[in-house]
């Protein structure tokens, strides 16, 4: 399993359009229901700094999720939009959890 949280803040002017590009991953992941990828997003109450928590069953499924085409166009606009505060990625390990992954396990304890 591979667990990844990433934040960052964008400008205020750019948010609603990484908030749509976002929205666009999601549908794109619901529209694959793809098992192996736990995607989502939240924004900080300044409303410009987003998070986003993923976890993945396989690396392969990682790979997945950066190869979409909606992926792909929120990286390039987000990285083109002139960040406040560039992306710190984080790779996490669960100690405990209600739902882990891919939603197989009610309750795993690791």
């Amino acid at each position: 399993m591979k667990i990844v949280r990433v934040q960052y803040t964008t400008t205020a002017e750019f948010a609603p359009v990484n908030q749509a590009n976002i929205a666009a991953i999601v549908q794109e992941l619901k529209e694959l229901s793809h098992p192996g990828i736990n995607y989502s997003c939240w924004l900080l109450p300044d409303g410009k700094t987003f998070m986003h928590f993923d976890q993945f069953d396989t690396e392969e499924d990682h790979q997945l999720l950066q190869s979409l085409k909606s992926f792909e166009k929120f990286g390039d606009e987000l990285w083109a939009s002139g960040l406040e505060v560039e992306p710190k990625l984080e790779l996490l390990s669960v100690v405990a959890a209600t739902e882990v992954g891919g939603l197989k396990s009610k309750v795993r304890r690791l």
